[in-house]
């Protein structure tokens, strides 16, 4: 079992404070073993058996049919005199949840973890029901340090696991597949895209048109970090003789994002300040998937992959994340936390110089003093131009937050 540090530290961190820890992100990236862990934890430390539930609202042996049926199954388990840790695995799968929650969460001696693979999980009722009491945990599929810590470093090089990560992303149930069959592989993420598909987006948003929303859903994948809208979509679908509409699209892209597959992502005018109103770029949850839906067409954009994968690796060191214009140019990504802003350029390789300069373009014209990196896949050392540092992206993604 991989430990997700990062995660487990914050569910740690977040223990016995008045708060109910949320756990979010696509199926399969790893939310039921985090929970795992954490309760491994808990009994290192002290915590009996009896103090722990812990449900998973997708097993048939918990067919609960509304909220009060999960309520009163849990508490009449409960010992006034004790502490307990309730944990609710994809708890969206319980009509009105929200409620048996709050009811759980106002008991002096229960602290409640759950998890979720969509966004309705926060929406609405719950998150006015809950307004100010929860902690969100956003869980992404493994970095690349969490995927290199399963493999023999002696049997390739951290170049050749790297290629694999961009190839097969970074589901945890990748990796025994990867060790012991990887022709299983593409089985492995269809089951797990066909699943997201079908549970989180067709039966939650009551869609019809399949053939539609796979249309829409290649588009996009294949379409990672290029500026694209609505009506690009529509327009392109349209001349291929697939009817749809603006506000189609859009319903469709937000059930995307619901589910967690797909990031978008605002463009930010880095001197106005200011976020811009239209055209954005997206990224998915995880390359794999978008390898088994796209084949070999897949691995036809390495620079965009790579891209991905490093917007990706933000969002996991706590960054808000923004594709930046400057004057005419663009940042690939601009990353602000409580300290400020850090700016990033991406490129496979910058060995030419005429690419070298583009890349350094923007970054110099920002006009400000936040940090500037150019990361790429060239296997040099890091250098400085004039106060742009050039990492290699794979030293990047393998160093402390």
């Amino acid at each position: 079992m991989i430990e997700r540090k990062e995660y487990l530290e914050k569910l740690i961190r977040f223990k016995d404070k008045d708060l109910i820890k949320v756990v979010t992100g696509i199926r399969r990236c790893g939310k039921s073993t985090l929970f795992e862990l954490f309760i491994d934890y808990l009994k290192q430390i002290g915590i009996k058996d009896d103090q722990i539930i812990n449900i998973n609202l997708e097993d048939a042996d918990y067919s609960f049919q509304n909220y009060k049926e999960l309520y009163d199954y849990i508490n009449k388990r409960l010992d006034p005199q004790k502490q307990f840790y309730i944990f609710l695995d994809e708890v969206q799968n319980v009509p009105m949840f929200q409620k048996a929650v709050d009811s759980l969460y106002i008991k002096k001696n229960v602290d409640v973890y759950i998890t979720g693979s969509n966004a309705y999980l926060l929406s609405g009722e719950l998150a006015t029901l809950l307004s100010g009491r929860y902690v969100e945990i956003k869980m992404l599929p493994l970095s690349f340090k969490e995927y290199l810590s399963a493999f023999d470093s002696n049997e390739k090089s951290r170049y050749e696991y790297f290629l694999d990560y961009m190839r097969n992303g970074g589901m945890p149930g990748n990796i025994p597949i990867l060790k012991d069959n990887p022709n299983d592989l593409d089985d492995y993420l269809e089951g797990i895209l066909s699943t997201v598909i079908y549970k989180d987006i067709i039966v939650r948003n009551n869609i019809s048109d399949k053939m539609l929303l796979d249309s829409i859903l290649k588009f996009v994948f294949d379409s990672i970090g290029s500026n694209i809208s609505t009506k690009k979509i529509s327009d392109t679908l349209n001349s291929k003789g697939i009817t749809t509409s603006n506000h189609t699209v859009e319903n469709y892209l937000s059930a995307f994002m619901d589910s967690f597959l797909i990031y978008k992502v605002e463009r930010f005018d880095v001197k106005g300040k200011n976020l811009l109103a239209r055209d954005y770029k997206y990224y998915v949850a995880d390359q794999g998937l978008r390898s088994y839906l796209l084949g070999k067409k897949a691995g036809s954009d390495m620079g965009h992959i790579l891209e991905n994968i490093v917007y990706l690796e933000l969002l996991r060191r706590g960054y808000k994340v923004y594709v930046g214009r400057v004057d005419d140019l663009e940042i690939d990504f601009v990353a602000e936390n409580r300290e400020g802003l850090k700016y990033y350029q991406v490129a496979l390789s910058v060995r030419e110089e005429s690419v070298l300069q583009r890349e350094l373009r923007s970054l110099e014209k920002t006009g400000d003093h936040y940090p500037k990196y150019l990361l790429t896949l060239d296997m040099d050392l890091e250098s400085d131009y004039n106060g742009i540092t050039k990492i290699n992206v794979i030293d990047w993604l393998l160093k402390d937050n």
